[in-house]
């Protein structure tokens, strides 16, 4: 099943089962998702869903970001609802590498582009991402880089 169908699916089954919560952060990842199809004039035929994922993997994203600074304000209640929202979120990325596999890969990487210094870092994080796609985090991919180069 499309991933896109699967979220459509979610949604109808929460707002059915009287989950609105889950029901709201759905019909917002599902507007996130039509703005794109929308951005990218796919609106017919749809996104894949590596991009939908990586659509799901920017909400989270957004979610812990927001969270992290509602912490700094002293502000826990709203932090809570943000974790609350990237936990349903996160239920749509596929499953995440370990620090230690994305470690095997930059070494790997780095060692078949024969690559060395800062200046080699974007190159070097493209082509992890473009190999690990949305099963790592970017900022983790980037310190392990960063420190692999050094």
């Amino acid at each position: 099943m499309a991933l896109k169908e699967q979220i459509n699916n979610d949604l109808k089954a929460a707002l059915l089962g009287g989950n609105r919560f889950t029901g709201e952060v759905l019909r917002g990842l599902k507007a996130a998702i039509l703005n794109e199809e929308v951005a990218q004039n796919k609106r017919e035929e749809g996104l894949s869903d590596e991009v939908i994922e990586q659509i799901v993997a920017r909400e989270v994203k957004k979610r812990n970001e927001s969270a992290s600074i509602y912490d700094g304000a002293d502000r826990p209640e709203l932090a809570d609802n943000e974790r609350a929202e990237a936990k349903v979120l996160v239920a749509y990325l596929p499953a995440q590498l370990s620090e230690d596999e994305i470690a095997l890969v930059v070494t790997r990487v780095v060692s078949e582009l024969g690559v060395s210094g800062p200046s080699a870092m974007g190159q070097v994080i493209g082509t992890v991402k473009k190999e690990l796609g949305n099963t790592a985090d970017g900022a983790t991919v980037a310190r392990l880089v960063k420190n692999a180069l050094q």
